[in-house]
């Protein structure tokens, strides 16, 4: 690891709460994935199961309801809920969305797309709700057929500065094409900071082979360059939104002062160490993982590895210690 990304993980740390006594359930983390159709289960799953094992206290998965009941199997430690629908389902994206807008106030963070697919209803349901978290300043997560949407209509977050994308090179490319961005070929630090700019600072996680993290500002532009392993199975960006989602239910409690904080960060720098940790913590997985499974690695493999991540790169807290 460099000595940059050593430098970050300290400031990664400062954002971790401690597990203290005077915490309640769910003040270390309420985090929601909405994703999850009739073609895709695994996807919210591994994400949220991510949030969960890095520690958020509550996770949620928001799917349809023939998704809900296949994810229910995979895990009692979720809170599942059967609100979304595809077509042809007779109901408004305005009328969906009402249950899970309802939900944001009980929400740290809210990670779209893992699973999402690109039906219309899902999508213009999803669209209606992030509106609405920007309404409330919830922090996002968007992913997979999330960028899809955020390419139909870029508006839904171009200067939302609590919103953060993860693009893969070929999502990124689109994102780029979408906005009028002229990245010639270039996907790394200037195309990231061009991409960012382009949508008004959002924060842009561009996957690869070393991670892109950027703003669009050259002090919060960060590479992920920690060893990841050699496998590349669907689903491993799963535990990427997942984790960040948790980072950023983190974050909340320390811009809130929950604790005795240090290190004066504002928002704009810990949503950058969010997204930065959440890079960290997935590409430490893959290597741990693919050490153990090599050519056959899945992406469940990566869930069981979160807990030892964290435990390798950030540690916990001496105050959460018995």
């Amino acid at each position: 690891m460099s000595p940059a990304s050593k430098e970050l993980l300290k400031k990664v740390r400062m954002i971790v709460p401690p597990m203290l006594e005077k915490f309640h359930k769910g003040m270390l983390g309420r985090v929601a994935v909405i994703g999850g159709s009739e073609n895709y289960t695994g996807a919210p799953y591994f994400s949220a199961m991510a949030s969960a094992r890095l520690g958020a206290d509550l996770s949620h998965v928001i799917c349809t309801p023939p998704a809900a009941n296949v994810i229910k199997t995979y895990s009692p430690n979720l809170m599942v809920h059967p609100i979304m629908q595809e077509t042809p389902h007779p109901s408004t994206p305005s009328h969906l969305a009402t249950p899970v807008i309802a939900m944001l106030t009980h929400l740290h963070s809210l990670v779209i797309g893992p699973g999402l697919g690109r039906d219309t209803l899902m999508q213009s349901t999803v669209a209606h709700v992030i509106t609405a978290a920007r309404e409330r300043k919830i922090p996002l997560v968007l992913d997979a057929d999330a960028l899809w949407l955020v390419q139909q209509q870029p508006d839904l977050v171009r200067g939302y500065k609590e919103c953060v994308l993860t693009p893969n090179v070929v999502e990124f490319g689109r994102l780029a094409q979408a906005v009028g961005v002229d990245t010639a070929g270039d996907t790394g630090k200037k195309g990231c900071q061009a991409l960012a700019n382009a949508l008004g600072g959002v924060m842009v996680v561009r996957k690869g082979g070393v991670d892109w993290i950027s703003d669009g500002s050259d002090e919060r532009t960060v590479t992920g360059d920690g060893e990841g392993g050699r496998k590349r199975s669907g689903g491993q960006g799963d535990t990427l939104t997942g984790s960040i989602g948790t980072l950023l239910a983190w974050r909340n409690m320390y811009l809130d002062g929950a604790w005795d904080t240090e290190g004066g960060m504002g928002r704009e720098e810990t949503l950058m160490l969010a997204a930065w940790g959440g890079s960290a913590i997935t590409r430490e997985c893959s290597r741990l993982a693919f050490l153990e499974r090599g050519r056959s690695l899945q992406a469940s493999d990566l869930t069981d590895k979160v807990p030892i991540a964290f435990t390798t790169l950030i540690g916990e807290p001496e105050a959460s210690k018995l």
